[in-house]
């Protein structure tokens, strides 16, 4: 396997990041995941954008999107595979020990990983834990990701595939790595950004392909809803059959089921929408 790492191409066993990178020793560092099909990035144009929000709001320098095109395009070239994790992983650099960083400049990692599709439908469960919604890193995707681990592996713990979080005020907000929709009485509702969930690159689409309405929703909706499905990089549309202790019955419901239509025929239609 080959991955990018500063400027070039090296292989696994033997790149090296400093134990000093500040990405390492306090998660001064943003990502993006891309799903490739075939060696071929979708939308890959909007992960760069938010890649370089990121940046902005983490203080980080502009990451140079033309070479991390390079970097995708030369790694995905390197490792085919029939469906993959692209992963844009860029940080603050060799720094001191400590929250101020160094002057030698960022890391740039790219990777590729192979993954299979998803099941049509999982369990989530939702946490005590809440986001919250007026954090330094609300809507950055950092790599200060501890709170998801923990989350998820409860998640797992209990039969779970993803552990759905609310905010500070109560209300429904986002899963460690996914968005949310519920749908009631026939229309979709999503969690605004400004609940604090992340900007989802899948869910602005989903939003967008199937006239979602971006509505703040209590926590509770989750045991009214008719229909629940969970949007990401990965999962694409995936219907949620279980919530907790609340079995929906037979999913995928007919909303979710044809957002799920809608989003494989405009997905394969638009590589980069």
């Amino acid at each position: 396997m080959k991955i990018w790492l500063d400027g070039g191409l090296q292989d696994t066993e033997t790149a090296r990041v400093s134990v000093f990178d500040h990405g390492l020793t306090v998660g001064d560092g943003i990502f993006e995941t891309v799903k490739a099909v075939d060696g071929r990035p979708f939308a890959l144009t909007r992960h760069l954008d938010r890649l370089a929000r990121s940046a902005q709001g983490l203080g980080l320098p502009a990451p140079d999107l033309d070479e991390v095109r390079r970097a995708c395009a030369a790694v995905l070239d390197a490792n085919p595979m029939p469906l993959g994790r692209l992963r844009i992983t860029y940080t603050g650099g060799v720094s001191p020990l400590g929250s101020d960083r160094g002057d030698q400049g960022t890391t740039l990692v790219v990777a590729l990983g192979q993954v299979t599709r998803r099941p049509d439908t999982t369990a989530v469960i939702t946490v005590p834990w809440t986001r919250n919604e007026r954090g330094a890193l609300t809507g950055l995707k950092t790599t200060s990701y501890a709170e998801n681990v923990v989350a998820l592996a409860r998640a797992h713990e209990l039969g779970a595939s993803e552990a759905l979080f609310a905010n500070t005020v109560g209300q429904l907000c986002e899963g460690t790595g996914s968005n949310v929709f519920v749908v009631l009485d026939g229309e979709i509702h999503t969690p605004p950004v400004a609940s604090g969930c992340l900007a989802g690159i899948t869910r602005a689409l989903a939003v967008e392909w199937t006239g979602a309405k971006e509505t703040d929703l209590p926590l509770t909706v989750l045991a009214e809803a008719d229909e629940i499905f969970l949007t990401s990089t990965l999962r694409d549309v995936q219907a949620v059959h279980r919530v907790d202790d609340r079995d929906l019955g037979d999913t995928p419901g007919p909303v979710t089921a044809k957002a799920m239509r809608v989003w494989d025929e405009r997905a394969t239609d638009h590589i980069d929408p």
